[in-house]
């Protein structure tokens, strides 16, 4: 089942995007996801500083 979320305060750290929205419980989450093609990069975070260093640190594996 795939998640419905309202993201929040998105921005955008070079190809990745990171996100804050609510989770089913009703708990901050941030996600930092990649839009490169073939990417396939997500992660959720309790910290919008966790989430930011994932973007800033994140490579791609597909060149």
């Amino acid at each position: 089942m795939t998640a419905s979320r309202r993201f929040r305060s998105v921005t955008r750290i070079g190809p990745v995007q990171v996100g804050t929205s609510y989770d089913g419980r009703g708990r901050e989450k941030h996600t930092a996801a990649c839009t490169a093609p073939r990417c396939g990069f997500s992660a959720d975070y309790d910290s919008r500083a966790a989430a930011e260093l994932a973007a800033r640190t994140h490579r791609c594996p597909v060149r």
